[in-house]
This record gives C-alpha cells, structure tokens and sequence, in this order.
C-alpha cells in the first residue's frame, strides 16, 4: 500500500506525540492539530486519505467535525477513525451513524492502532462496492444504487453509505445468512478489520430508520444476519 496523508486531531500531547511517530514511523504523511476548529481547518487545507479523530476536543467537538466532514462533498469520501474514551455503546452508535469508518476505544496500542489505520485505508472508499444491480425490489423495500436511495412501501430512508452497502447486500441474497465477518468482507473490502460491534451497530441503524415490524433484516442467533424472504 502506497503512503498515505494522515491527519491526527487530538488534544492530548502525550497520544498526539506518539500517534505522529508511529503513523511516520510506517511511511505517512502525517498533519497534527490539538484543537476541533484548527483541525477541520487542517483538514480542508490538506485534504487527507484518512483522519484521526477524537471525540472530546477542545473548540469544537469530534462528532459535529466528524458530521462536517462527511456532509462536504468535497471531504465525503476522506476516512475517519473516531479516538474516544468513552466507550458507552451510544457514543460509537452516534459517530458510526454519522458516517465515520472504524472506532478505537483509549487506551490502545500504537501497534493497534496503526494496524486499524493501514486496514481502514486498505479497505478504501465506495468505488468496492461489491453491489452492482441498479435496483433491487424486495417486497415493499426498494434499493436504488444509482441514486443511492431506499423506500419502504413508498418511504424513503436516509441511511449512510455503510448502512446501504449492508441493507444493499442483504437484499440482494434474500433468505441467505451472512456472519457478521462476511458482511464486513463483502461491504467493506477483504482487508475489513473484523470488529462485530460494527455491524451490529448498523444493523440497528437500519432497522430503526426502516421503522418496519418485524424487522426486515432477521437475527440468527449465534450466527449472524439475513433478509427476510417473506416480505
């Protein structure tokens, strides 16, 4: 994988430092800030590959940074690794639902976290989209993949672009069960870090946003998930 441009915003000295040694160390061009406000300055300015982010920042938090930067059309497509603290459930549901690609909970090792970096960039961008069908009609569900568009019986959905992907798939193999782990590979790329919180995350996204009971994506316990077949 070529070199990368990494921007690191994070109000810690101690992280900050180490975070820039070790993503240098591994060959990136690495960009650091302390603050929400100069860091979103940053990263307009330099337009990286990827960003690490922490949620708590001083000036202007991560999330409304996170929420700034996948809203430009011009950043959309820039990665973003959330660095938090907290690791409440809601925290991780609010920064993925915002569009951000991967989390790491603190403390972590650098060694952990410069693995997470090189997957999540490996991974790459929606250009791997696996879904190629510009339509798929499941009952009252239909997926639109050139307009990016989903409605229930009419309703249309806003999910993000990882929501999609994983509803997109889905139904695309209705009745068939996915593990979280194929669900991963096949939405996000074969190089996907395998973290089953993830998915989990978005499937309830989607099942709250889709506003249907039952659910029209199925759990099965103790191995993964699978669109009804029934709808």
């Amino acid at each position: 994988m070529s070199n990368k441009k990494v921007v690191i915003i994070e109000d810690e000295p101690d992280i900050l430092e180490v975070l820039n040694y070790h993503l240098k160390r591994d060959g990136h061009e690495v960009f650091t800030a302390s603050d929400g406000a100069m860091g979103l300055a940053l990263v307009k300015r330099e337009m990286p590959d990827l960003v690490l982010l922490d949620l708590m920042l001083p000036g202007m938090d991560g999330l409304e940074i996170c929420r700034t930067i996948k809203k430009d059309p011009q950043m959309q497509n820039t990665l973003v690794i959330m660095l938090t603290a907290k690791s409440e459930e809601s925290d991780i549901v609010l920064g993925l639902g915002l569009g951000a690609d991967d989390y790491v909970a603190k403390p972590f090792s650098p060694k952990e976290l410069t693995a997470r970096v090189n997957a999540v960039l490996r991974r790459g961008m929606p250009a791997k989209m696996i879904e190629k069908r510009e339509r798929i009609d499941v009952g009252a569900l239909v997926i639109d993949s050139v307009k990016h568009k989903v409605t229930v019986a009419g309703r249309e959905v806003k999910l993000t672009t990882t929501e999609f992907r994983v509803l997109s798939h889905l139904a695309s193999n209705p009745g068939r069960v996915f593990s979280r782990e194929q669900l991963l590979c096949r939405t996000r790329g074969d190089d996907a870090a395998v973290i089953d919180r993830n998915i989990d995350v978005h499937i309830r996204g989607i099942r709250k946003k889709m506003e249907v009971e039952p659910p029209l994506i199925e759990t099965i316990r103790g191995v993964g998930y699978r669109m009804a077949d029934h709808i």
